[in-house]
């Protein structure tokens, strides 16, 4: 378990931010003309880029005629940390994490429509600061949308781990690098909240059954949260579109 020193004597955390706070997240959706759907997400410090192309035909190796095929490629950039990466992409964390966002994904796209079709998602991380796998669903969503890709509900993802303030426990939800590297247990839950369905579910350390229901509890309260912010982005992305359609054709 994280110690103490996760919480101040105030009940802040080490960012400033209250247990129950979000980092703060900026996106936008439509930054590339070339994909068929593109969006960059910032997560606190966490800055991901996604594009979506497809659906298209399916290579014969890959044809499913139950529906499509969805292909995810997760990369880091060789600056995206303190420490220089030497194999960005194809290394064993890139292969883990690319299967981790082709499940959530797979859970939220309606893959009956396209049978015998691909969807290609590719996620770059630009800076990491925790929550990398969590802001590239987030942004990987966006970027589907923007694509017109049609989705079962929003995928969201949103880690949460666990401190003390006293002998109280106290869950934290969204955790950043700092809290990551303190040592103790991270619960990544990848959702759709409005329906209520959990398409990942990770720990990365033992969890006593205790503390887990108000881990999950939060995790799953972050989920929601994220996409109250996703859902205002795409509104104003298409509100935005119309307008200009509306200044072009006046």
């Amino acid at each position: 378990m994280p110690g103490p020193d996760l919480l101040s004597s105030q009940g802040l955390r080490l960012d400033g931010r209250r247990p129950n706070e979000l980092r703060r997240i900026r996106c936008k959706l439509g930054v590339f003309t070339q994909p068929d759907g593109s969006a960059y997400l910032e997560q606190g410090n966490t800055k991901v880029l996604a594009a979506v192309y497809g659906p298209h035909q399916a290579s014969k190796s890959k044809t499913s005629t139950e529906g499509v095929v969805v292909n995810c490629q997760y990369s880091m950039a060789t600056f995206s940390t303190g420490e220089r990466k030497n194999r960005p992409r194809g290394d064993r964390k890139s292969q883990e994490m690319s299967l981790h966002l082709r499940q959530s994904f797979t859970a939220a796209i309606k893959t009956e429509l396209y049978p015998r079709s691909q969807i290609d998602i590719y996620i770059e991380v630009l800076q990491a600061d925790g929550g990398a796998y969590c802001a590239s669903v987030n942004a990987g969503t966006l970027a589907l949308i923007d694509a017109g890709i049609p989705l079962k509900a929003y995928v969201c993802a949103c880690t949460a781990s666990m401190a003390w303030q006293g002998s109280e426990p106290e869950p934290l939800v969204d955790v950043g690098h700092v809290e990551e590297a303190a040592g103790g247990v991270c619960l990544t839950v990848s959702s759709l909240p409005s329906t209520g369905n959990v398409a990942l579910l990770e720990l990365s350390h033992k969890l006593h059954m205790d503390y887990y229901d108000m881990v999950m509890s939060r995790a799953m309260q972050g989920c929601r949260d994220i996409e109250v912010i996703l859902d205002r982005a795409v509104r104003e992305h298409l509100a935005e579109g119309w307008t200009k359609q509306d200044t072009i054709t006046i």
